[in-house]
This record gives structure tokens, C-alpha cells and sequence, in this order.
């Protein structure tokens, strides 16, 4: 996909299509998490999930109840599930667009990293990956204005994804969303426990004890936690559940996370 804009590919099925129920659906899921702890800091990054909204949208809801109104530009990463490639994959174009409208793209900042090790433009990356597109009306509710460094993860390694990281760190203007979802099609109960020992391992800010099996987006949180390490970070769990939490149904379900790093 080439082109100004790179339109919405999972509206209608991912979450609501018509803007008004969508902005609707989204305050409500912000108004019913968490408030923040008295004293807590802002968070430089989250890991949040990105099933559709009415599965991980209100574990979703309590990380982005954090982020800082002042925030200015949003470094969003997630997994590739249908296009296999190696590396990290930027956009060319200049403007996401979701039911909510247009969001514009940092260029200068991708200019910035396309070159680093393993990353480059691959809009066929982008074209129907919804694991960046399902964060942008919640991003686009809780922040009045801000551009976007849209990136998605194939096969790398927890340097690289650090590496751009890093190039991007920049000040409390920049916030950084991982997109992943943890463990998939297990029962209830078992989820449950990998999911805990996975949110364990966030906390120890630990990649190597996360793989594939606990989180699909294990290559972009790998690199988060390893800078993360280095800058002198926390991480806290905020919310912990899965799909037989959210829709009922608890016999083979898909792990939601919402982690603060701070």
C-alpha cells in the first residue's frame, strides 16, 4: 500500500466503524478503568493488547488512562500476524486514518531510523495488520494532537527493536505503546498461569522468559524490556485477565495484558 494515507483496514470488525459509537464505546471503557494511584508516575511506555474492543479494549483502557495529556508523539509497535518478513517494517505514508480521522505521521522521526539496523519501508507490512490500528481511536480520544511512528515487528531481534527504541527515546513528549496480546487458545485456568508468569517476567523486566508461546508480540516487548533495563525503569502490571474475563466464554481463550513502564 503506497500513497498519502493508509486508511482503516479492520473497522467494522476490530471495533465499531460508525465515529460516534466509536468514540462512545471508547470513553466508556476509559471512564470504567482504573484512575491512576495517588502519586504514580507518568509512564514512558506500555504494553497493552490489541484483540478487538470488546475482548481487550478495557485492559487496554487502564494503560491509556496513564498516558500524559501532554504526550506530542506516539511510537506505536506491534507484531506482524499476516505478512512474514524479517526486520521492522515503517510506513511511507503520511496520515493513519481511523473512523475518528486522520492522524499524522512523524516523518522526520522514521526518516530518522529507516536504515537502522533491520528496519525499513514495507507498507505490504501495514496494509491489513490490526495490531496497530485497534490502539489508534483510543490514542486519538486521549490525546487532543500528537503524530505517529507506526511500526511493525517481523522476525528481529531485541537489539534492533532497542535500537530504534533508543533513537526515539527522545523527552516526556514521546510516549512508546508495544502492542501485544499473551498467551493464546488455552483454557481458563491455564492461561491463567502463563499469563501470570509472563506479567512476572515483565515486571523482572526479564525478555528472555517471554517467547511466542506467551506473547504473540515477544520480538517488540523483548526490546522494550531490554532498554528498559538500561534506562532504569519499573514495570507494573495494571491489568491482568483474558477473553473468558471480558466475553464469557472460558474454553479456549486469548491472554490480555496492560503493563506501565515508568
Amino acid at each position: 500500500m503506497t500513497g498519502e494515507e493508509r486508511p482503516p483496514a479492520v473497522a467494522g470488525l476490530f471495533y465499531p466503524a460508525d465515529p460516534s459509537e466509536l468514540e462512545e464505546t471508547v470513553r466508556g471503557m476509559l471512564d470504567a478503568a482504573l484512575p491512576a494511584a495517588p502519586g504514580r508516575l507518568p509512564p514512558k511506555a506500555l504494553i497493552l493488547p490489541h484483540a478487538g474492543h470488546v475482548y481487550s479494549g478495557p485492559v487496554a483502557a487502564s494503560g491509556y488512562k496513564l498516558i500524559p495529556p501532554t504526550t506530542r508523539r506516539v511510537v506505536l509497535i506491534g507484531p506482524s500476524h499476516r505478512y512474514p518478513f524479517r526486520g521492522i517494517a515503517a510506513h511511507s505514508a503520511h496520515w493513519f486514518a481511523t473512523p475518528l480521522g486522520r492522524i499524522p505521521l512523524d516523518r522526520e522521526a522514521i526518516l530518522r531510523i529507516v536504515g537502522l539496523p533491520g528496519v525499513a519501508l514495507l507498507d505490504a507490512a501495514h496494509e491489513n495488520e490490526h495490531s496497530l490500528e485497534v490502539h489508534l481511536p483510543f490514542l486519538q480520544v486521549v490525546l487532543s494532537e500528537f503524530s505517529l511512528v507506526p511500526l511493525v515487528v517481523g522476525e528481529a531481534g531485541p537489539d534492533a527493536v532497542a535500537g530504534v527504541l533508543e533513537a526515539l527515546w527522545d523527552g516526556p513528549e514521546t510516549a512508546i505503546v508495544i502492542s501485544s496480546d499473551l498467551s493464546h487458545f488455552h483454557d481458563y485456568e491455564t492461561a491463567r498461569r502463563i499469563d501470570r508468569a509472563t506479567a512476572e517476567a515483565v515486571e523482572a523486566l526479564a525478555p528472555r522468559r517471554i517467547g511466542p508461546e506467551q506473547a504473540c508480540g515477544c520480538y517488540p516487548v523483548a526490546g522494550l524490556l531490554r532498554l528498559a533495563r538500561r534506562k532504569g525503569l519499573e514495570a507494573e502490571t495494571l491489568d491482568l485477565r483474558n477473553s473468558g474475563d471480558t466475553s464469557g466464554d472460558r474454553s479456549r481463550v486469548v491472554g490480555y495484558g496492560a503493563f506501565a513502564l515508568s
